[in-house]
């Protein structure tokens, strides 16, 4: 098994690539190893001195590290960690823990409002963002602003204020006229 790993424009993070499916669909994050109970992948993950967050997608897991420590330091336990886990034959999640697809629910009036932002992200953002090891999920609509909540590495990303202000809100007030703004929210 060969896993590569690409750098993310959070310098914090850094993201794995197993080579094959990690999740069948949608994306599972864990801020905390307290959060890692329903997954026997990012327990290992957390084991290792050192980390601070865990997220998948379909066919990557990206993990964030604490400031103190170098990625020079923890990178080979993390391949370890992650080859050792593909060959266990372990589930990436327990059974019955599925990963949603991460879109907060939305009743109420503006519902075709918040369906065209969520098809926008899907399409437009969520892919993108992916590639960086990360993910944007919406959370809220709330007179003409748009919550979004960042994941991954995203979350803590220097350029991320940029990537909703520049990128995300020019293009949600392009297609859907009611968004006036875009923030970022933590959940």
């Amino acid at each position: 098994m060969f896993i590569q790993t690409e750098s993310t424009p959070n310098p914090a993070t850094l993201k794995f690539l197993p080579g094959q499916t990690v999740l069948e669909a949608g994306t599972a994050d864990f801020p905390s190893a307290a959060t890692a109970e329903k997954s026997p992948l990012a327990a290992r993950i957390f084991a290792v001195d050192g980390v601070s967050g865990v997220f998948f997608g379909t066919d990557f897991v990206t993990v964030t590290k604490a400031d103190a420590v170098q990625w020079d330091h923890i990178k080979p336990a993390l391949l370890g960690a992650i080859m050792e886990h593909f060959q266990s034959g372990q589930p990436v999640m327990e059974s019955g823990d599925q990963p949603a697809s991460g879109h907060a629910e939305h009743t109420g009036e503006d519902g075709e409002i918040v369906g065209q932002i969520k098809e926008l992200l899907d399409t437009r953002v969520r892919p993108a963002v992916a590639q960086d090891g990360g993910d944007i999920t919406f959370h809220g609509f709330d007179r003409g602003v748009v919550y979004l909540h960042m994941q991954g590495a995203c979350a803590g990303c220097p350029s991320s204020t940029l990537t909703l202000k520049m990128g995300i809100e020019n293009l949600l007030r392009h297609y859907i006229p009611e968004v006036t703004e875009v923030r970022p929210v933590a959940v």
